[in-house]
């Protein structure tokens, strides 16, 4: 009797501790949201006061900026980076918002250290986005931030970009000991406006002001002498529009 009671029990012990390893695995497998997703929506304190995001920006475009851990080397430089882009974001209608899982008076502390930095022969900026605290997660589970493969409760390094309907346009995640190309975000915004409504996208290295690929050819009949002005092909699959500026210089 007692050894059927000793079996049972270790059966039991076994069966609970692999449960508890596989839900501590499941724990931290969160999806991160794609491309074509709704934007999950969160409410957390910042170093601007309460924010419902995205529901706060309206209309306009989001850059959610996710980063390890405040005092960083990398995450300075980046954020420093992000100041002197400020009115470029606006410009664009664009409002970035900056989120670690540390807690707020650290951002607090690390947002005035940043703010008192020349960087690259820049004045000392004033940072006006917000840096969210998420000491509880919410947002690093939402968006797929922690890693299930690590027992680090930092969220990693991603950039999420998301239009004025609040879906997912770009998703990039980048390693600890790189620093983010903050020219990259704001280009990848530029081509998303430039292309929104699906009838251009854009070549490999496109800049703000260069031609645009069309989706579809604008007539049937391809041949040289039919291609309309303000197009060009360079072959029956590989058809430009030309941009405003290049339609000026000739």
């Amino acid at each position: 009797m007692k050894r059927k009671i000793f079996l049972f029990t270790v059966l039991v012990f076994s069966a609970s501790l692999i449960w508890s390893q596989e839900k501590q695995k499941e724990d931290r497998n969160f999806k991160i949201p794609l491309i074509g997703d709704v934007a999950p929506s969160f409410t957390a304190e910042s170093t601007s006061g309460t924010l419902n995001f995205p529901t706060d920006y309206g209309r306009k475009w989001k850059v959610l900026f996710s980063h390890p851990q405040d005092f960083t080397p990398v995450c300075s430089t980046e954020l420093l980076e992000l100041a002197n882009l400020q009115k470029e974001f606006d410009k664009l209608n664009v409002k970035v918002v900056v989120v670690s899982t540390d807690p707020l008076d650290s951002h607090v502390q690390w947002k005035k250290a940043l703010e008192g930095i020349e960087y690259k022969g820049a004045l000392p900026q004033k940072i006006k986005f917000p840096l969210i605290e998420d000491e509880s997660l919410v947002v690093a589970k939402k968006y797929g931030m922690i890693q299930a493969v690590s027992n680090s409760t930092k969220a990693v390094r991603g950039v999420f970009i998301i239009d004025p309907d609040n879906i997912i346009q770009s998703v990039t995640f980048y390693p600890m000991n790189i620093g983010r190309s903050t020219e990259e975000i704001i280009r990848t915004v530029v081509a998303l406006q430039a292309t929104d409504g699906n009838k251009h996208m854009t070549p490999a290295n496109w800049q703000a002001g260069n031609d645009l690929i069309i989706v579809t050819p604008p007539v049937t009949d391809q041949s040289a002498e039919n291609v309309p002005d303000g197009f060009y092909r360079l072959a029956w699959f590989l058809w430009f529009e030309k941009a405003k500026s290049t339609l000026a210089s000739n």
